[in-house]
């Protein structure tokens, strides 16, 4: 089930997203507050801190959790984003957070970012 125009600009505007794995049981974890961007029909988010931060292992280990901003709550499926254009993520992330400057901006973009790239796929309600 695709996102609806509405969940994609409620949470693509958003300026935060916060975000939950999924534990073996079923329950949540605790939520993270991280950046989230629009990039076409999709959603993605980024570790600033690479492959090893802690939420984004635990997110890529248990493959599902739940996202909420903008006043959407939905159940996700991370997925890796290797496939999507890394390039356009980044004008993404360029376009919404370069006000922030360079400091904090730059740890969520290039090459080594694009590694640690997560796509928020909603599930079915």
């Amino acid at each position: 089930m695709p996102w609806t125009t509405e969940e994609l600009t409620a949470i693509g505007d958003a300026d935060e997203l916060q975000i939950a794995s999924r534990r073996a049981d079923g329950s949540l974890r605790p939520y993270v507050t991280i950046w989230v961007v629009r990039s076409g029909e999709q959603l993605f988010v980024r570790s600033a801190y690479g492959t090893e931060n802690g939420w984004f292992r635990r997110a890529v280990t248990a493959g599902v959790g739940r996202v909420r901003a903008g006043g959407v709550e939905r159940d996700v499926t991370f997925e890796d984003a290797g496939a999507a254009d890394a390039g356009a993520i980044d004008r993404s992330y360029h376009e919404k957070y370069d006000h922030y400057g360079p400091r904090y901006v730059g740890p969520v973009v290039g090459a080594k970012a694009a590694e640690a790239t997560l796509a928020l796929v909603p599930q079915e309600r």
